[in-house]
């Protein structure tokens, strides 16, 4: 029988849904051996509030597993007591210190991989603190150069060649290097974390109908498909340059394995649509297993008994089955 692997799981900014959602793992079997990593107290005070009865034990590396229901938690102290809904700059050093000790925990090989709740971005810049997102940080904390961000759920993998710009930055950001090592980061993991020998992806266009033949950009015949030529004498199975507005119906679909869409909303809402509250977000490229929610921090939800643990549960889920499929 195949070892469940110990995954920590960060609660994320505590005044908002994040610790309402690792709670709720307390609820079912995720096929691993969750690790909250959070202010045990935090994690009290709002398993009280929403009326759960959640035993929590301090977790143990060398123990075995505590009986089902019990949530275990590497316990990392809160600043000053945070309120649900309220935002708090005192929280942001806790908040990267969860990240911290999952990080080193993997590095390490304490943990099999980590899942993460949802940050506020915001209050942790308020707080002095440069700070662009989790991919990021994960990114510099681990010495990675260059990561890839794709969306898993409803049946599809969508990567994306480049990720939070505007969109009157994203033509010049596309060269011919960076296309190159995103594509051979998200063939790599697709074979090596995922498990998947051959993998078939498809890569949109930038332009209107891939540029119809340079009438509406060339970018698909200066960069794009040159890349595409270059790495398929390598092996690689790539369909593409093909029109984004045609891209996701079943039938062109059916075979792939992921899409790499341009830019963020050229492949994302499609995805979204269809699997919102169930989608997982996935580093690639990391030397460490890494997903994550694909919602935000929901501060008006925090507290309240109706956040929806249904990413969460599929982030865990998915990190159980990569960290199985690298072991």
């Amino acid at each position: 029988m195949r070892t469940r692997p110990t995954l920590a799981v960060t609660a994320g900014e505590p005044a908002g849904i994040g610790p309402d959602l690792v709670l709720a793992l307390a609820s079912r079997d995720h096929g691993a051996r969750c690790v909250l990593v959070a202010d045990r107290a935090l994690l009290a005070a709002r398993a009280q509030a929403l009326g759960l009865s959640v035993p929590l034990a301090d977790w143990q590396p060398d123990s075995p597993p505590p009986p089902a229901g019990t949530l275990e938690v590497l316990h990392v102290p809160l600043a000053a007591p945070a309120r649900p809904g309220v935002l708090d700059t005192a929280s942001a050093s806790y908040v990267l210190a969860t990240l911290d000790a999952a990080i080193d925990g993997c590095v390490a090989g304490r943990f099999a991989g980590m899942v993460t709740a949802p940050v506020h971005k915001g209050v942790i810049n308020d707080a002095g603190v440069p700070f662009s997102g989790h991919t990021e940080y994960l990114a510099e904390r681990t010495g990675t150069r260059k990561v890839v961000m794709m969306l898993a759920g409803g049946g599809l993998r969508v990567a994306l060649a480049t990720t939070h710009l505007p969109l009157r930055e994203v033509a010049d950001a596309i060269t011919a290097d960076s296309l190159a090592e995103v594509i051979a980061i998200l063939h790599a993991d697709l074979v090596h974390k995922f498990g998947i020998a051959s993998p078939r992806i498809l890569v949109a266009g930038l332009n209107p109908h891939a540029g119809e033949g340079g009438h509406l950009g060339r970018e698909e015949i200066d960069v794009i498909e040159p890349v595409l030529r270059r790495l398929r004498a390598k092996g690689m199975d790539l369909v593409g340059p093909l029109p984004a507005d045609t891209l996701f119906n079943p039938a062109r679909l059916e075979g792939a394995d992921a899409v790499l869409a341009m830019y963020h909303d050229q492949g994302l809402p499609v995805l979204k649509y269809a699997s919102f509250g169930a989608g997982v977000n996935v580093t690639l490229g990391l030397p460490i297993v890494r997903t994550s929610v694909d919602h935000g921090t929901a501060l008006e939800l925090a507290g309240s008994g109706r956040a929806h643990p249904g990413s969460l549960f599929e982030a865990v889920a998915l990190a159980a089955h990569l960290a199985g499929t690298r072991g």
